[in-house]
């Protein structure tokens, strides 16, 4: 497969790329006919763009530069109609639940895809080590989708992704001190190290925003409660993963990175996806987001006389993001990684951290009494025995 060459591309001119009313309200997918893959796609770019865009607004209320900040509200206002764009592809049959379903099978399948193709060891570690607190969150949100709606997730993924339990979700309540991690260096990290970074704090961040927005509107008390405390795990979890990134990175280059990694997504995404209707889509995306590249290429240049080749680090990425099953592969991380906990920011079994690590009793704070993730569970236990109860009985 050809590597992504975004300084050899032609984008399409921003001028152009406004979008009418009728151009933002696609035509949404069929939540049971379409490839899973495709589902995740939609959710992924969703939260590339979401990310793009508030980044865009941090950096513009930091700037003093009128020149800086009205070329990223041109190239933000494009973006966010991108990001409506693709969000408006999920269709309104689809429930919250589902659509949850949706968002952890992203972080499941992207989560593996980038460990198994990173080239930084310690960042490699970390993905493992979030992967399987994904995993274990999709069990949980899967329980509740029977309980709730009598659907069986299995079947609403298409056997695509293994629904069973990861580390259990009652132990991944860290201090935040404890989501701490060494970051990489921006002037020796790859530049797939570096896309890989900006994908996964996109996808998390847009999960955490998805589980505070649609957790309320829940009106039984366990799935507020299941939404409440996963959503808390994902708020770690992009404290962890932004924490991989060089904090001596300027604005500009931050928003060079990003631009990049935008099109290299919708690239990625073009390069794999089955549905031709969605495949022109992701490409068209593309070719906004080059010119994106090339305007952000412009202000680094303008403003800090950075070459982008080296910011980048180099002038391609070699392999695509591919989401994909990976069974496989998680099967073996949770065999090896099952109860590993960060500890003075290495992962180690948790039976070998001393028992003044500070996350031992913010645990046991939270969970409390009452721990939605495991009341899920016995719930789900609870209903299986009285059907079976009944099956016994045989008919009255």
């Amino acid at each position: 497969m050809a590597a992504f060459r975004p300084f050899d591309e032609k984008g399409a001119p921003i001028e152009e790329q406004a979008m009418s009313w009728k151009e933002l309200v696609t035509e949404p997918y069929d939540k049971m006919a379409v490839d899973p893959h495709t589902r995740t796609r939609v959710i992924l770019m969703n939260g590339i763009e979401n990310n793009a865009t508030l980044t865009k607004h941090a950096i513009a209320r930091t700037d003093p530069n009128p020149e800086v900040r009205e070329a990223l509200a041109i190239i933000r206002r494009a973006e966010s109609m991108q990001q409506q764009a693709i969000n408006w592809l999920n269709p309104a049959q689809q429930s919250i639940t589902e659509t949850t379903l949706g968002y952890e099978q992203v972080a499941v399948d992207l989560t593996a895809n980038l460990a198994q193709n990173e080239e930084d060891p310690y960042q490699k570690a970390t993905l493992d080590f979030a992967l399987l607190e994904d995993f274990d969150h999709l069990y949980r949100y899967a329980l509740l989708y029977r309980q709730m709606e009598g659907g069986d997730a299995k079947e609403f993924v298409k056997d695509t992704v293994e629904i069973k339990e990861g580390r259990p979700t009652r132990v991944h309540h860290r201090h935040p001190s404890d989501e701490m991690r060494r970051s990489w260096d921006k002037n020796t990290a790859s530049p797939k190290t570096k896309m890989n970074y900006f994908t996964i704090v996109s996808a998390e961040q847009q999960t955490e925003l998805y589980y505070k927005s649609h957790g309320p509107m829940f009106p039984d008390e366990l799935a507020r409660g299941l939404y409440t405390e996963i959503a808390d795990v994902e708020e770690q979890h992009v404290t962890q993963y932004e924490s991989l990134g060089d904090g001596t990175m300027t604005p500009l280059e931050m928003n060079f990175l990003m631009e990049v990694n935008e099109a290299y997504n919708y690239w990625s995404c073009a390069q794999t996806e089955s549905d031709p209707r969605f495949r022109q889509f992701w490409e068209a995306m593309m070719r906004n987001e080059i010119e994106h590249v090339q305007k952000a290429m412009e202000l680094l240049q303008r403003f800090e006389s950075k070459d982008p080749v080296k910011v980048l680090g180099g002038d391609r990425i070699d392999v695509p993001i591919t989401l994909k099953e990976s069974k496989d592969y998680v099967n073996k991380v949770l065999e090896e990684q099952r109860d590993f906990q960060p500890y003075d920011m290495e992962f180690m079994p948790e039976q070998r951290i001393p028992r003044n690590w500070p996350s031992f009793e913010y645990r046991d704070r939270l969970n409390g009494d009452w721990t939605p993730s495991e009341v899920v569970v016995s719930r789900s236990e609870g209903v299986k025995g009285q059907e079976q109860m009944a099956l016994r009985a045989g008919p009255r």
